[in-house]
């Protein structure tokens, strides 16, 4: 850098020296040249307490400044040499009096641009209480020199400068676009990751959301990631403040969102786990894939074994993911109380009933009144420091953690199957589930459009619905009674991301699990028009002929009332062809054979052949 500097200098300094040389023979115009000189000479001693400090310049504005310097000298040279002139060629040499004040003004202006060059460069312990305000250079383009000057101090100043200077690109980030774009172009992406490593609390949340603002688009997000953001984050993630992480897991779900090739990059770096750990903390007790024994550690398992009503059947885990999921009640509508969640809590709480501290109570982030996880053991820790001394955060940034976290998690996984395989080994999905159901609102959100992400990568990849979606795996279990209480409930902006999340779900259920249809078919009788539309998207992947049991779940449909209210829907079951699998089942001797059934089905048929041949000639 320091190189590249000297040699960017080089040139404007040697012609300052022969401007300074030529003035000392002039014949004409003695007044002006003089005073180019001074200012020559006062321009060319700037130049040189520059190379002197080439190690602490910046180099984006050096280059536009020495360069506007560098023009005009050479135009000052030019000036200079034309008074030179002697003979017949004075006699035809007019040289205008605008020329030399046009020239004199311009030298000023370099002076005053290299000056402010210096001040911004300069460590803060050499700089004086004087603000030079923008340079000259700023009368083009003054957001540029703003942003330089952010960037410099940035590079250069002190702990409490360069996290104002963080703040303010925050400001100028938050603005448009493009003053984003003149950030990274100017090198502010460096400045801001090195401030995200070494700065002060408040520093650091300036950066990390000045870097999450600044990945608005593929080649930002590239850029930011080349720079080294995904070691930066995850060593925050690790070892970080709270509130400085829950700024990062913001951060990598704007990057991720924003540029989907990232996410490969984050898992290189362990975010993934780190972000599960900030997820399962007091969500879970014990985390299967990523938490280190301890003799206070409780495991599923042995809040399975320990439960009363659990019968213990052999070491063997599918067996115990069995009883676990026995003793899920099934939801109830209005009257559905804490599921999963309180068979976990009431467990642990018989296993830690004397070492229970009742401080610890108001601790808990994802519900403040009275949450169940509040009597946790607090001292029960997962791997890792980001989790030690996390008990005493307040609950309200412990909450947004988890928001933060289950959001980054969304768009990481958001169409990568490795990713998801990767979040639902780790047991994610039991955290989502319980989320789901105590979480605070912007927690239970994030959680759902993690889910449906999930599921929809699940829904294309039959290896991921074998490994996460097993219809005897308790987290699975527990995934789907929260979706289903939902959707029963179908008052929630939760509401969509579930309803979606179940239909593409629909490969993984058993013939005998029917209860997921009645709740979708009755809300094709909502008078929202979002929530119907996806429930009859629900309801076609069910019963299209991909299912390998439509024919159960076309059954079901009909049961629930379903023919009824589809016929409705008419443009959604001629774009989904839902007719083909009507005209299946009619034709099926176990489904005919019921007179009512017989009925719906030829009553569907009816009504769906007289729209379909409509809808067909509105498509032709």
């Amino acid at each position: 850098m320091a190189d590249i500097v000297k040699q960017i200098l080089a040139k404007p300094i040697q012609l300052a020296d022969q401007v300074t040389k030529a003035t000392n023979n002039v014949n004409h115009n003695r007044t002006e040249c003089i005073e180019i000189k001074a200012k020559t000479e006062k321009l060319a001693a700037l130049l040189r307490q520059a190379a002197r400090a080439s190690n602490d310049l910046y180099e984006r504005p050096t280059r536009r400044i020495i360069d506007d310097t560098e023009q005009v000298l050479g135009k000052a040279l030019s000036l200079v040499f034309k008074c030179r002139a002697n003979g017949l060629r004075r006699v035809f040499t007019i040289i205008p009096q605008a020329a030399f004040r046009k020239t004199s003004q311009q030298l000023e202006n370099s002076i005053g641009d290299v000056s402010w060059l210096l001040r911004v460069s300069s460590p803060a312990d050499d700089s004086n209480d004087d603000y030079l305000g923008l340079p000259p250079i700023a009368a083009n383009e003054p957001i540029l020199c703003l942003i330089w000057e952010q960037i410099a101090i940035l590079c250069s100043g002190s702990i409490d400068e360069r996290a104002d200077a963080a703040a303010s690109l925050v400001s100028l980030a938050s603005d448009n676009d493009r003053y984003g774009k003149l950030i990274i172009e100017e090198g502010g992406v460096p400045a801001l990751l090195k401030l995200a490593k070494e700065g002060r609390l408040e520093g650091q949340e300036s950066a990390a959301r000045a870097i999450g603002l600044l990945g608005r688009d593929p080649e930002s997000v590239e850029h930011i990631v080349n720079c080294g953001v995904c070691q930066v984050f995850a060593k925050i993630l690790k070892e970080g403040h709270l509130k400085v992480q829950v700024v990062v897991a913001w951060a990598v779900s704007e990057l991720a969102a924003n540029h989907p090739k990232c996410q490969d990059h984050f898992v290189q770096n362990n975010t993934i786990r780190l972000l599960v750990r900030h997820l399962a903390f007091e969500t879970i007790e014990e985390h299967s894939k990523y938490t280190i024994p301890s003799k206070q550690g409780i495991s599923i398992h042995t809040v399975v074994t320990a439960n009363p009503t659990t019968t213990n059947n052999g070491n063997k885990q599918d067996e115990d993911e069995k009883q676990f999921t026995s003793q899920i009640p099934r939801p109830a509508g209005e009257e559905t109380q804490t599921q999963i969640h309180n068979l976990v809590t009431n467990t642990l709480a018989m296993k830690t009933q004397s070492k229970e501290n009742p401080s610890q109570q108001q601790n808990n982030a994802l519900n403040q009144s009275n949450h169940a996880t509040s009597n946790h053991n607090p001292h029960v820790s997962l791997a890792g420091s980001s989790i030690k001394g996390r008990e005493c955060e307040d609950p309200i940034t412990k909450a947004r953690m988890k928001a933060m976290a289950a959001r980054a998690l969304w768009h990481l996984c958001s169409g990568n199957a490795a990713i998801c395989n990767s979040i639902t080994e780790s047991r994610a999905l039991l955290c989502f589930a319980v989320l789901l159901e105590k979480g605070p609102d912007e927690v239970q959100y994030n959680s759902a459009m993690a889910l449906m992400e999930i599921a929809a990568v699940a829904e294309q990849n039959a290896e991921l619905r074998r490994s996460a979606f097993k219809p005897n795996s308790p987290a699975c279990n527990a995934v789907v009674d929260q979706l289903l209480r939902i959707i029963e409930k179908a008052e929630s902006d939760l509401l969509i991301p579930c309803i979606r999340a179940l239909g593409h779900l629909a490969r993984t259920f058993r013939a005998t699990e029917t209860r997921m249809i009645p709740p979708l078919v009755r809300l094709l009788e909502d008078t929202e028009a979002d929530y119907t539309k996806d429930a009859v998207i629900a309801l076609t992947k069910f019963a299209e002929t991909d299912n390998y049991l439509h024919v159960n779940h076309s059954k079901a449909i009909i049961d629930g009332g379903g023919a009824r209210h589809l016929s409705n829907h008419n443009e959604a079951l001629a774009q989904a062809e839902v007719l083909v699998v009507i005209e299946w089942a009619s034709k099926q001797g176990h489904l005919t054979q019921d007179s009512l059934t017989e009925t719906l089905l030829t009553d569907a048929k009816t009504r769906l052949e007289l729209y379909q041949s409509r809808g067909s000639r509105g498509f032709h």
